[in-house]
């Protein structure tokens, strides 16, 4: 089983599409282990996207990611990390292809309603970032046969 942060961003949560988010997510057969509802503030978006602070571009981006709420949740699946950010489509909604979740709901590349991690070490980073370890349950749904042979 593999685990990745996922942030329903304050355009997903402005725009009331946190369930339909979470239900492709749960759909799909990931488990959404840990969740929370919180106003990520200046210094932890410092530390989220610490390798663009010192980006011309940052500065708008802390502004966007602190505008509102946001959801963050800790999936687990096997391949969760390519799956969730296969599902997502391309960071730019305006290119991402219809049946991803930014080609169906988005139309601008920084208003991209969700981040995921992009690889199993941000994933780990960002996790802790978010979540303390006894709030994470890692379970196995009774459904689980229903998804995938056993040992797949």
């Amino acid at each position: 089983m593999e685990r990745t942060l996922v942030l329903l961003k304050p355009d997903c949560v402005e725009r009331r599409l946190i369930g339909r988010i979470i239900s492709r997510l749960e759909d799909k057969g990931l488990s959404i282990v840990a969740m929370k509802m919180l106003w990520i503030d200046s210094e932890l978006a410092k530390k989220h996207y610490a390798e663009h602070v010192q980006k011309p571009f940052y500065s708008g981006l802390e502004k966007f990611i602190t505008a509102a709420p946001v959801v963050a949740m800790v999936v687990e699946g096997v391949e969760a990390i390519r799956i969730v950010r296969d599902m997502l489509g391309p960071t730019n909604g305006r290119v991402a292809p219809p049946g991803t979740i930014r080609g169906d709901f988005s139309s601008s590349r920084q208003m991209n309603l969700v981040h995921a991690s992009d690889g199993p070490e941000a994933a780990a980073r960002e996790i802790a970032l978010y979540f303390r370890h006894d709030e994470i349950f890692s379970y196995t749904p009774t459904l689980a046969p229903w998804f995938r042979v056993e040992g797949e």
